[in-house]
């Protein structure tokens, strides 16, 4: 059985008061489908990768006082964890979906590929499509819009990558809780699938 969309059920948890009510919430309404969407998607993107890539379900583990915001499932060739290697997510926040290609601070190989990225800078402008965006911290939901910026705007972000600790890098698409709604199930994943076919180039870059 295929993964269903996120309702509005699932973006109202995000309203939930208070850590352990949130998590229960969670627990009980989203990491099911984000579980189902790592299971059906991993298979997708293994076969366009040629690597093994293993579903992560945010668990949240190290929240003690605040509830979180936002909750994903990653997708990494590391069977172990997801933080240390370039990634991909599905997730959500209250208002919008996301689907990320992600290198977060934690990535060991992050400022090699930082340089990489630098030297692909012209194909990675030209590459990416003008409705997605860009991140340097997935901890917050504001991201530049790749319409907006211009080649060396993209070049600062990624030697940003090769020489500050706390840097990241992130390139997707985020999709608005209405429109979310307004989509079947089948399209939902299309989108899905559609922005995975635009950001594998990047991961591939790695």
């Amino acid at each position: 059985m295929n993964p269903t969309k996120f309702t509005a059920e699932d973006f109202n948890v995000f309203k939930i008061d208070g850590l352990d009510a949130r998590m229960e919430a969670l627990k009980e309404r989203i990491q099911p489908k984000l579980q189902s969407l790592g299971d059906f998607f991993s298979n997708e993107l293994s076969a366009k990768t040629g690597e093994t890539l293993f579903p992560h379900v945010a668990k949240h583990a190290r929240r003690t006082i605040n509830p979180p915001n936002d909750t994903w499932v990653a997708f990494a060739a590391n069977s172990r964890g997801y933080k240390m290697v370039p990634h991909f997510q599905i997730g959500l926040w209250q208002s919008h979906m996301f689907v990320w290609f992600a290198v977060i601070y934690e990535a060991q190989e992050k400022s090699n590929f930082g340089k990489t990225l630098e030297s692909n800078v012209n194909d990675i402008y030209n590459m990416i499509p003008e409705n997605y965006v860009w991140s340097v911290d997935h901890t917050k939901p504001e991201v530049i819009q790749h319409k907006q910026v211009a080649v060396q705007d993209l070049t600062n972000m990624f030697q940003r990558l090769q020489t500050v600790k706390k840097a990241e890098i992130l390139c997707g698409i985020q999709v608005s809780r209405e429109d979310v709604l307004k989509l079947s199930d089948d399209a939902f994943l299309q989108v899905i699938q559609d922005a995975f076919d635009k950001l594998i180039p990047l991961y591939k870059m790695r």
